[in-house]
């Protein structure tokens, strides 16, 4: 799999919620550079950690946000950030379970979720955030 390479199709526009993107396709980056890490690994463990902190921290942030600009859309925002919670600890458990899949699919969803989520859902929001002038 190749790395993600950040450019200007990704930015949402608002730089915080921008950075905290960033520094998780970084961390999604970690893994694909490691393309042998196992689920023993400390890799696999420690990237696990880093997602969930910076995922929960990036969804409270961008959440308060689209609630503090009545954007219309919260609710799905909220749905989408809940299944990607749901399947992160799901395969937090698979890597306690020791699963050899784990690493291939742990790659496969976190790369896709986050591209597709990044790209269709969160820049539903971009123009309501430039119209409200937020940077």
């Amino acid at each position: 799999m190749e790395r993600i390479d950040w450019n200007p199709s990704f930015s949402v526009g608002v730089k915080l919620l921008d950075e905290q993107h960033k520094r998780i396709v970084d961390t999604i980056n970690l893994l694909i550079s490691d393309p042998g890490a196992t689920v023993r690994s400390e890799v696999i463990s420690e990237l696990l950690d880093r997602l969930t902190k910076y995922a929960s921290d990036h969804f409270r942030t961008e959440e308060q946000l689209l609630e503090e600009y009545a954007y219309p859309d919260l609710a799905r925002q909220k749905e989408e950030h809940k299944a990607y919670r749901i399947k992160v600890v799901t395969l937090c458990q698979a890597t306690i379970a020791h699963e050899n899949s784990v690493p291939a699919d742990l790659l496969t969803f976190i790369s896709n979720w986050w591209v597709t989520h990044i790209l269709k859902t969160d820049m539903m929001y971009r123009p309501l955030l430039t119209e409200r002038g937020v940077k």
